[in-house]
């Protein structure tokens, strides 16, 4: 067996691993790289091999930097089943189209300005075409159910906990000769007492090869409820101020744990009857499909459900959906104070844009982060609190105050990574850490080693195979 690390190698970004067994090609994740732009393009350009020649793809789930080159992958001559859970199969439908528009929206901006120095055009990574034709070799399984996906290799899903329809990718392979082993692969690992979703599975049996994601493995989370009292706090705060309240956050997962935090909060009246806005169009399409699983629920959901007559948890009387730009662009006309929840996450791109330009300059307001900022981007740089940031080109004073809560973070801390491979009572024989800036990756195999007794651990660089 050859595993090669095509991505999420020494970052957290860009999440691709090639197994090559049996004299099949098997590809776990195909996400885009983020960070800087040129590096990040040419990087999701270049790809690594001939798509044509892999057997299959297994999706651990939706977020973009672990779906989001498939489209990509499919225009170059990948033919064969994209292998996840049917929620998200739904989740891509309109996350790969969200980001195939924008992809078109970036090349035709700079285009413009190549086309006036007389310079050659860019062409999008994959068009709404591209995407299209990627969904069509989408293959939706349940969680539990195993399947024989090639001959001697059987997959089976588990539960992540990370977002919705997430999942841990278990392989039981038998090799050519009777040798049989396990492979797991823990896409993103989930916080255990989270809302909405499920926790995430535990992984009792162990495994003989684990890839394991290390995003957090140096950090420690506050408890959930902690954060959802500082949510109230801030929201209070700026109110007083007469401010406006941003909020930064991922179309999927983060926005509607937010939603949530925010109705109860609601309901409970310990945050005034003001405007809340969630100004994203993907994120809103994202709800609706939250909506068609309930399976993937959790009982505390469930229960916020059935026993106080609210059957929409996404929804109340202060919340507004904003569907056209113009309803987005009255909210820059807005006085009083409000809620703006907008994408994307990391401020790269989408109508938080167009918030942070109007109100990042106004001490009243509050820039509230509530997810992982990769280096370099616009984010990260308002996280460390640059005097001035770079808006749309324009440079703004930075005067807002920012506020970080990471409590509502999908990802597991380093406690609960460690809980997690703890569970296994057959330890790895082969440890990958994976997903993780180095500070991370590397404290995590340290803990690995130290508190549970993993050997033979390793941290892959880019492009990096090893033969086992």
């Amino acid at each position: 067996m050859k595993i090669t690390f095509h991505g999420a190698a020494g970052t957290v970004t860009g999440s691709q691993h090639l197994i090559e067994v049996n004299g099949r090609r098997i590809l776990l994740d195909c996400g885009l790289f983020q960070g800087k732009r040129k590096e990040a393009f040419e990087l999701n350009r270049q790809g690594f091999c001939d798509p044509a020649t892999l057997d299959c793809l297994i999706l651990s789930h939706a977020h973009i930097d672990h779906s989001g080159n498939i489209p990509c992958l499919v225009k170059n001559g990948f033919t064969g089943d994209i292998i996840c859970t049917q929620a998200t199969r739904d989740l891509c439908a309109v996350m790969l189209m969200d980001s195939a528009h924008i992809q078109e929206q970036d090349v035709m901006f700079v285009n413009k300005k190549r086309a006036r120095n007389n310079q050659k055009l860019f062409e999008p990574l994959y068009d709404k075409e591209d995407v299209v034709r990627a969904m069509a070799q989408f293959v939706g399984i349940s969680p539990k159910r195993r399947r024989e996906i090639l001959p001697g290799i059987h997959l089976t899903l588990t539960e992540a906990g990370h977002m919705l329809g997430s999942a841990n990718v278990v392989l039981d392979i038998q090799e050519e000769g009777g040798k049989q082993r396990r492979l797991i692969f823990s896409g993103d690992i989930g916080r255990p007492g989270i809302p909405i979703i499920r926790d995430p599975a535990p992984m009792t049996e162990g495994a003989d090869i684990l890839i394991m994601e290390s995003t957090y493995g140096n950090r420690s989370h506050p408890p959930y409820p902690d954060s959802e009292k500082e949510l109230e706090r801030l929201v209070n705060e700026t109110y007083q101020r007469g401010g406006c309240l941003l909020i930064p956050a991922f179309a999927v997962g983060r926005t509607q744990q937010l939603v949530y935090a925010l109705h109860k909060l609601y309901l409970e009246r310990d945050i005034p009857d003001l405007p809340i806005y969630v100004d994203s169009p993907l994120a809103t399409r994202v709800t609706d499909i939250f909506r068609l699983h309930p399976e993937a629920y959790d009982r505390e959901i469930r229960d916020f459900i059935l026993k106080g007559n609210h059957d929409n948890p996404f929804g109340f009387d202060t919340l507004r959906y904003t569907q056209s730009v113009g309803d987005s662009k009255q909210l820059n006309f807005l006085r009083e104070p409000a809620i703006i929840i907008s994408a994307s996450g990391m401020m790269e791109g989408g109508r938080i844009l167009h918030h942070l330009r109007n109100r990042i300059s106004d001490p009243k307001n509050t820039i509230l982060i509530t997810g992982w900022q990769a280096p370099n981007t616009l984010g990260r740089k308002i996280v460390e609190g640059q005097e001035k940031v770079k808006v749309f080109g324009d440079e703004f004073p930075l005067k807002a105050r920012v506020e970080v809560i990471t409590g509502f973070s999908g990802h597991a801390d380093r406690e609960g990574l460690l809980a997690w491979a703890g569970a296994m009572e057959k330890k790895p024989r082969h440890t990958f850490l994976v997903h993780g800036e180095a500070e991370s990756t590397a404290a995590l195999a340290a803990a690995l080693a130290e508190e549970l007794q993993f050997s033979n651990i390793k941290i892959p660089e880019l492009h990096q195979e090893f033969e086992i």
